[in-house]
């Protein structure tokens, strides 16, 4: 079958220059990631991916560590490790 169909998107330059960077590491350009995409799509009949709208708790999670509360840094796996009792 003969690559004859076109996807057009209009993305930030930025998303689309990072994305792009990750291909060229990856060994692909855009039209190859972008038919992998739609492959998987095929293959599993949805997003091959989760999406979810978070809940509320994970929200709220996101809204007081983006407003820098309720955070523990750590300097290292180490310290996290010992922070955490493990």
């Amino acid at each position: 079958m003969s690559k004859s169909a076109m996807v057009q998107a209009r993305v930030e330059p930025d998303l689309k220059n990072n994305a792009e960077s990750i291909f060229r590491e990856l060994g692909l350009n855009s039209a190859q990631a972008i038919t992998m995409f739609y492959k998987q799509v095929e293959l599993t009949g949805g997003l091959p991916f989760n999406v979810v709208v978070p809940n509320e708790k994970t929200r709220k999670t996101f809204e007081s560590t983006d407003e820098g509360r309720d955070l523990i840094v750590c300097e290292d796996a180490q310290d996290m490790f010992e922070k955490l009792g493990l």
